[in-house]
């Protein structure tokens, strides 16, 4: 059965947690977040960013791309939930009282039943008993994001059938596992769910590229084997973001103040004498122009209409990183709701033997990010490459059948950057330990690239690593004392031709992420680095952890090197790649004595 609308949700911020072609439980059945076409327009308001909306006009091709706030949530509690609509799925239901128990271990059997033969949300069986019924938890997908209900009658008789007599759930045991779960049909077929795990298309079949959060008739083709997925599974959605961090530009007002009256105004606006004509004659043109000449107002209105590029073609974190290591002292404005403002610590407040390497800390007192979702995966997560720009290398999943639009959301926060020296960094790649670690690792990336043959993706460099599990470290240790949890924390590392660096910040839609916390422990960065670099130096997991060889097959951490959730792992949300490229042996001496460590025992003592 094709899905239906199923009511309103009433959200304001769900691009980092969810989105269109995401599952929400609900009382009493499962919907899925329906797509971008089907979102309310009624008071939202657009997002300006032109740095991450030229990216992503570039990136997906659409030159007329635009960032909007996700619907607002209604002022009144008792107000009619609108908004962004939702399709009810799964369509296949199970029971929730026990038919019976048929052993001494507690085998449990529970009826399956399609959506079709429910009546007002209950199952009404023979004998004109009424059972509740809740949403079946296992579906098929594939990792582009396509999503259906298992043809279960297909699985159980191992292939099409005609049988049309009573499915049922029978579940030995309380763990759930698969192992103890069987389907079972009243003419005495039945299989285990472990079939069902294994891959190839004899057990689930191949996709048939359904995308019910599109609404009907909206498959594409796919044909790729179907994969059992549970829906609460956390591997179950997985939002593609990319962000940009707002810095000063010259232009960055002018195109806010453009844009504010775009829409109504100066889209019709012909030639340049019209434009004038509007400034005098218009009150809301002139109020929101003043302060600039016509020309440069012409200039940007051209540029809107012609394409061009507002801004260089250069990756997100250069741009960023130059900004926080700008020659002048202070960046930006302190102002009430400004975009973007940061000074630099004096040496003497944080210089120590353990800082060398360390050319400059900057303490950001405001800044703004921009999120915006481009597409979604299943069981595979995709994320922006290490230079911030949006990585395609895995097929996503689409959130409108027509893209004029991406949710984005603001996030106003505060952090502590720290820049290291070239020359620190160069002579510390030169080390025979450093390149014999490195091939380590580099190795290791390879055997997951073949077990990943259509990523993208490439090997970061030492540096990235050494200096993602610095940051993890450190972000550690910061939460300790500053004020937020270490969840509310985010890391953005640099590392490329611009230069080296690493910022922890803290960023929310609301005040909560500017209380000051994070620049005040950032005064006392000497301190916490040191605490960060004594946590690195043992694990709990002790000598495993830090012996742990990459590319060992029978673990498949290929990503990780010295690097556990005793150690480095922290929550994903807080890691912009995931908890991969982490290895704590290339920033402090272990147990194992790899001798490839940036920071030296000696400075430590």
């Amino acid at each position: 059965m094709s899905p239906r609308p199923h009511g309103q949700m009433r959200q304001s911020q769900v691009v980092t947690t969810f989105g269109p072609g995401s599952m929400l439980d609900l009382p009493g059945y499962s919907v899925l977040v329906g797509g971008l076409d089907l979102w309310s327009r009624e008071g939202r308001f657009e997002v300006i960013e032109p740095r991450l909306v030229e990216k992503l006009q570039i990136a997906l091709g659409l030159p007329n791309l635009r960032l909007y706030a996700p619907p607002p949530e209604p002022d009144r509690p008792d107000a009619p939930t609108t908004g962004i609509p939702v399709w009810q799925f799964p369509e296949w239901f199970i029971t929730q009282d026990v038919e019976d128990v048929r052993d001494s271990a507690g085998m449990r059997s529970r009826r399956l039943v399609p959506r079709a033969a429910l009546t007002r949300g209950k199952f009404i069986d023979a004998d004109r008993c009424v059972r509740a019924v809740v949403p079946v938890r296992f579906v098929r997908a594939c990792p582009r994001g396509h999503i259906g209900d298992i043809d279960w009658r297909a699985f159980v008789h191992g292939g099409k059938s005609q049988c049309t007599r009573q499915l049922s759930m029978q579940e030995r045991g309380t763990s759930g596992d698969l192992a103890d779960v069987t389907i079972a049909c009243e003419c005495g077929a039945n299989r285990a769910m472990t079939d069902a795990a294994r891959s190839g298309a004899d057990t689930l079949g191949n996709c048939d590229g359904s995308r019910p959060w599109l609404g009907l008739y909206s498959k594409e083709p796919c044909g790729a084997p179907s994969r059992l997925l549970l829906r609460s599974a956390s591997n179950a959605y997985f939002p593609q973001l990319m962000s940009v961090i707002s810095l000063p530009d010259r232009n960055g007002e002018l195109v806010r103040r453009v844009s504010s009256v775009w829409e109504d105004f100066l889209q019709y606006i012909g030639d340049r004498e019209e434009l004038a004509r509007d400034r005098r004659r218009k009150d809301k043109v002139r109020v929101a122009l003043e302060g600039f000449t016509d020309e440069a107002v012409w200039e940007e209105i051209e540029a809107r209409r012609q394409g061009r590029p507002r801004t260089t073609d250069r990756p997100v974190k250069v741009v960023e990183f130059e900004a926080l290591t700008a020659a002048m002292e202070e960046v930006g404005e302190d102002v009430p709701d400004g975009d973007f403002h940061a000074h630099s610590l004096p040496g003497g407040a944080w210089a120590a033997p353990w800082t060398q390497g360390i050319d400059r800390v900057v303490l950001v007192h405001r800044l703004r990010e921009v999120v915006a979702q481009v597409s979604f995966t299943r069981f595979e997560a995709i994320s922006a490459d290490t230079q911030g720009e949006l990585s395609l290398g895995v097929q996503p999943a689409m959130l409108a059948r027509e893209l004029t639009w991406l949710p984005a959301i603001e996030n106003r926060g505060e952090g502590v950057f720290l820049a290291f020296s070239r020359a620190a960094v160069s002579a510390w790649l030169d080390r025979p330990a450093v390149k014999a670690r490195g091939k380590k690792l580099e190795d290791a990336f390879d055997a997951w690239h073949n077990e990943h043959h259509t990523s993208r993706r490439v090997f970061p460099g030492l540096p990235y690593i050494m200096l993602h599990s610095l940051s993890h470290l450190l972000l550690t240790s910061l939460a300790l004392e500053c004020g937020y949890p270490a969840s509310s924390l985010r890391e953005r590392v640099y590392a490329g031709d611009a230069g080296y660096g690493v910022l922890i910040f803290t960023a929310s839609p609301d005040s909560e992420g500017t209380l000051g916390g994070l620049v005040e422990a950032g005064k006392g960065i000497s301190r916490h680095l040191r605490a960060a670099l004594q946590l690195g130096q043992l694990c709990s997991h002790d000598p495993v952890c830090a012996q742990h060889d990459p590319a060992d097959k029978n673990e498949w951490r290929f990503l990780q090197g010295a690097a556990c959730h005793g150690c480095l792992l922290i929550a994903e949300t807080c890691c912009e790649q995931h908890n991969d490229f982490l290895d704590r042996a290339l920033v402090v001496p272990t147990v194992a004595s790899q001798g490839a460590e940036f920071f030296s025992v000696e400075a430590l003592a």
